[in-house]
């Protein structure tokens, strides 16, 4: 049964694994650029903006790019007062430009020893996942900067959130693919402590195949599902998100 549902997943990850995946997906926007710095904000913010329909998803951050003038890196170090205006009008469904403002401010702090968002997300000996590493990223752009009410969009693990946003960039950024889809920028981060970035049509596919029992799309239910991938793929056990999401793509299709 379990090599039967293996070999299930392995197919669609073909299938779905492959770069006209892309074209649609937010992952477009960090893939218009060439230097790390600049896939990893135009990353981060895609990624924290990635709910909803996916294409109003990439309209959203690529404008979001242009008012960064298509150099994000250099924009969260170093715009003036008055260049951050620039950000001035921005929405993506709730989240505004004085959301995006806070997360420069606060980007800035963090970012300032390396200029790179990596050493934020370093897991510690013993850790399991990247869980824990999630919570101190999220703690420390929260004491670089007094956010507020742009809080709520940087969800905290240690309250039983997925994580989805987050967890979707550091796909991203730590995952190796010689297929060129996520980018394995960070090569100080083990991929196999990267966790599913849990959404609705995942973890609909994933109770439909018994891959997960748990009720609620929590942190929990991630941990469970994990579990599982991990006895598929201990490696690269993250890979399955392409062959979860490709199958609930062709659900949606029958």
């Amino acid at each position: 049964m379990k090599e039967s549902l293996q070999s299930f997943l392995e197919s669609a990850y073909e299938r779905h694994h492959r770069l006209a995946f892309i074209e649609a997906d937010p992952l477009s926007v960090p893939h218009r650029y060439h230097r790390p710095g600049d896939i990893e904000i135009a990353g981060l913010f895609s990624a924290l903006i990635a709910w909803g329909n996916r294409r109003s998803i990439v309209r959203s951050a690529l404008g979001l790019m242009d008012r960064m003038d298509h150099a994000p890196h250099a924009f969260v170090l170093e715009a003036t007062e008055s260049e951050l205006d620039r950000l001035n009008g921005f929405v993506h469904r709730t989240f505004f430009d004085v959301d995006a403002r806070a997360l420069v401010y606060a980007l800035r702090v963090v970012m300032r020893p390396s200029g790179s968002l990596e050493g934020a997300f370093q897991p510690k000996p013993g850790e399991t996942d990247l869980y824990p590493a999630i919570v101190r990223f999220r703690q420390a752009l929260v004491r670089a900067y007094s956010l507020g009410r742009t809080q709520k969009h940087l969800s905290n693990p240690d309250r039983g959130s997925a994580a989805k946003r987050i967890a979707l960039f550091l796909r991203w950024m730590v995952r190796r693919d010689s297929a060129g889809i996520d980018f394995g920028l960070w090569k100080s981060i083990d991929p196999a402590l990267l966790v599913l970035p849990l959404d609705v049509h995942t973890a609909r596919t994933a109770r439909q195949l018994g891959l997960l029992q748990r009720k609620a799309n929590d942190r929990k239910a991630v941990e469970e599902l994990m579990t599982v991938l991990r006895t598929f793929d201990a490696v690269d056990p993250v890979r399955y998100d392409f062959a979860l999401f490709g199958l609930s793509l062709e659900a949606n299709k029958a």
